[in-house]
């Protein structure tokens, strides 16, 4: 039969192909926080990758994977299936998915019961909930200051002029 021919409905091609991840999708309250603080919701869904440093302002939420740098000083999301390795400066984080790198945030970690963070976390505040797994140091003070800051506060390296 042909595929212009009315005579039999055509079936779905879906069948004969494997299942393609769905996107993966904030839940409507989160969506609903990040209007109400003001904020961009932007979404790194399941099943991409991203490789580089991610400099942005509002809040990401990822759910993919990602490696290299992320700064901001606003709020991150990693979500359950999310799977980062990075050096990672923020405001704030909620962590449900794995992290493997630094984590130096100005307000808040928040390490959900999925969560898998193997690193230096480093925050003036940190919430770990039952379940959660981190491997790695932890620095708690009431301020958190930038790599660049820090370096420059120690002064020169001895023997330099």
């Amino acid at each position: 039969m042909g595929l212009f021919d009315k005579s039999k409905p055509a079936t779905p091609a879906a069948a004969s192909t494997p299942e393609t991840p769905k996107m993966a999708m904030l839940k409507r309250e989160e969506e609903n926080a990040f209007k109400q603080a003001g904020g961009t919701a932007t979404l790194l869904g399941a099943g991409s990758e991203f490789e580089g440093k991610l400099t942005f302002q509002g809040s990401v939420h990822i759910d993919g994977k990602f490696s290299g740098e992320i700064r901001t000083s606003d709020d991150l999301t990693v979500g359950q299936a999310a799977k980062v390795s990075a050096q990672i400066h923020v405001g704030s984080i909620v962590v449900h998915g794995e992290i493997q790198g630094d984590v130096h945030a100005k307000n808040l970690v928040e390490l959900e019961s999925t969560a898998r963070v193997f690193g230096t976390i480093e925050t003036p505040a940190l919430v770990v909930k039952k379940g959660a797994i981190f491997e790695g140091t932890t620095k708690m003070g009431a301020k958190v200051t930038p790599i660049n800051a820090a370096a420059a506060a120690a002064g020169p390296a001895p023997g330099a002029k």
